[in-house]
């Protein structure tokens, strides 16, 4: 008798299918949350499938999976672009954040210790660093780790997971945001969050979380 084929040699076409798919997946998805696109940028599935490698099949399940979440627009006649959001949604988008976001850091306060708080100090660090070089996506990646990584001691997964499909949609504007802002202290409200962790100060922090999410949001609508 034959020893079984191994593993590699029997993934079917689905199997295949399905792990390209969630490749352009979380691909795309990471690219439109840290703002690697503009608002309004048009896609095409030729186009996508050319730049992964991959068949129409598993681009189109991609683009479907993104529209649900907001990340993309599909229109009746198939068009796909990147979220062109309305003031009126952005300050929606930006209620949210203020809702949401100062609730998870109240619920991660009492698991923030000292480790984590040094860990913020130095994702801070990195902000500044990319603020410096006018990296607009360098930032907005690193403001997120900051926030992902306090919020994470929360222990409320389907909070969070709300929180970043808000930050799914809002990618593309915050990149047109803090281009068209002149900004040289990104990390202020961060500094009084890490004082309000490491006061143990659950109002203070409320506040300072809200500060931060919503503050640019508002600048970009005039709110």
């Amino acid at each position: 008798m034959e020893p079984p084929a191994p593993l590699s040699t029997r993934i079917t076409a689905p199997d295949v299918q399905g792990s390209a798919h969630e490749r352009v997946y979380r691909t795309l998805r990471g690219r439109i949350m840290s703002g690697e696109m503009e608002p309004g940028v048009a896609l095409t599935l030729r186009g996508i499938g050319k730049d992964f490698g991959v068949s129409m099949t598993p681009a189109r399940e991609a683009v479907r999976r993104l529209a649900a979440e907001g990340a993309l627009t599909l229109s009746a006649s198939g068009r796909v672009t990147t979220p062109d959001l309305s003031p009126e949604r952005i300050e929606e988008l930006a209620a949210l954040r203020a809702l949401l976001e100062p609730e998870l850091a109240a619920r991660a306060l009492p698991r923030a210790h000292m480790a984590l708080i040094e860990r913020l100090r130095t994702i801070n660090g990195r902000v500044a660093e990319v603020v410096a070089k006018h990296d607009v996506t360098g930032y907005i990646r690193s403001n997120l780790e900051f926030h992902r990584t306090l919020y994470l001691r929360a222990q409320a997964p389907a909070m969070l997971a709300m929180v970043e499909t808000v930050w799914l949609q809002l990618g593309p504007t915050m990149r047109a945001l803090y281009m068209s802002k002149d900004r040289t202290d990104l990390q202020k409200h961060h500094r009084t969050i890490l004082a309000a962790l490491a006061a143990g100060d659950e109002p203070g922090l409320r506040l300072a979380v809200r500060t931060d999410v919503t503050q640019g949001l508002r600048m970009l609508v005039g709110l």
